[in-house]
């Protein structure tokens, strides 16, 4: 079932619409929440409550591009979880990600949502203006929490490449982050 034809059935309050959500990017959205929560309970528990979320805001949401949608209330749901584990312990590939890009972005403790919102904005138009290649790359491994061996297998380069263009990136990312005035 196409995005138009789930959403109709979102408008339609039609539960028709959970299964066919299911279909189409259970298996994205549940690996997603595995690699970010490491446990196949806590990663369908993370699932259901992104297809709940997603039925509780649409209407009147109207994603344009459902998948990413979804992608950002599942990961969102699992960084809470995350959140709420910390406490009792760290997960490694979290931690590690954070400390790489803790390297090129501000702490966002003071004015927490304005700055957020600013460096949203800015890391938009950061990534826009990056190559298709190495956007890909910067995506897959700090928004969909892929290890570095699993985006060069999915890119089909080597995990040296995928290496190098992260570090060049970061500092890139930093560097634009400076001149807006958005890290010191």
């Amino acid at each position: 079932m196409e995005d138009r034809e789930i959403l109709e059935l979102f408008r339609q309050r039609d539960q028709r619409a959970i299964p066919a959500l299911e279909e189409r990017y259970g298996g994205r959205l549940r690996a997603l929440s595995l690699r970010l929560l490491g446990s196949p309970e806590d990663a369908e528990e993370c699932v259901s409550d992104t297809y709940l979320a997603a039925w509780n805001a649409i209407p009147p949401e109207e994603p344009v591009y459902l998948f990413a949608y979804l992608a950002a209330i599942c990961r969102n749901r699992a960084l809470s979880a995350l959140g709420r584990e910390k406490a009792q312990k760290r997960r490694g590939e979290v931690v590690a990600l954070t400390a790489e890009l803790e390297q090129c972005i501000p702490d966002t403790r003071r004015d927490r949502e304005e700055t957020a919102r600013d460096i949203g904005d800015a890391l938009s138009r950061f990534l826009a203006g990056l190559g298709e290649e190495n956007r890909r790359f910067f995506l897959r491994r700090y928004w969909y929490a892929e290890s570095v061996r699993e985006v060069a297998e999915a890119c089909g380069v080597s995990e040296s490449k995928v290496k190098m263009s992260l570090h060049r990136t970061r500092k890139k990312l930093q560097e634009f982050l400076q001149k807006e005035g958005l890290w010191q």
